[in-house]
């Protein structure tokens, strides 16, 4: 289930695969000319709406063709997407963290610390559409920001003020405060991320 990595435009080569007792090992091909978006992030100090809305879409693109094929990723973060320098296509790979998306509860966390749902460190649980879209939120406020919003804090309080730069449009600032709502069931669907206003305007090179 975990060969083929998606993304906006054509899937990267798998070179081979290797079944194991408890996992599935797979090796894919590196496109020539391409930079991880950390890297792509930090080499610009922080992107401009323009170019994380683009990225942002194609990432969403990327994950709801995941869960239409049941697939959770479950550790999304810039490390984990490739930018095609050439082309500004967006890759989203590394599927290690990955399970079968279920409608009930996770009771075990995979993936990343500081891109864990509030509800993950407060309860223990978190369902899996929900905590996409919180690390899509995180996401976001990277690539618009420069810096994940939580990453000092191990513990999210329930009164917690995101504070966003004042450049940001406040349809970008929206999303974000939306995506990263403490209560998972006021964060958006994926579907309604794909309406909202912001995200409307595309202009691919």
């Amino acid at each position: 289930m975990w060969g083929k990595v998606v993304h906006t435009g054509s899937d990267l080569k798998l070179l081979e695969w290797l079944e194991l007792p408890n996992d599935i090992l797979i090796v894919l091909e590196r496109p020539e000319h391409s930079q991880d978006l950390h890297n792509f992030i930090r080499a610009r100090g922080y992107l401009s709406e323009e170019v994380a809305r683009d990225l942002f879409r194609q990432v969403l693109e990327a994950v709801q063709h995941c869960t239409s094929c049941g697939v959770l990723h479950r550790d999304i973060k810039p490390q984990n997407i490739l930018v095609d320098l050439a082309t500004g296509q967006a890759k989203l790979i590394d599927f290690g963290c990955g399970t079968y998306l279920q409608d009930t509860a996770y009771t075990r966390f995979a993936g990343t610390r500081s891109y864990r749902p509030p509800e993950w460190t407060h309860f223990r649980f978190y369902y899996g559409k929900p905590a996409t879209i919180w690390s899509l939120g995180i996401l976001l406020h990277q690539m618009v920001c420069g810096e994940h919003p939580f990453r000092r804090s191990q513990n999210i309080s329930w009164d917690h003020q995101l504070s966003l730069p004042q450049r940001l449009s406040q349809e970008c600032q929206d999303v974000i405060r939306r995506c990263l709502s403490m209560l998972h069931s006021d964060r958006p669907s994926l579907e309604e991320l794909f309406c909202d206003p912001w995200l409307q305007d595309i202009h691919r090179p």
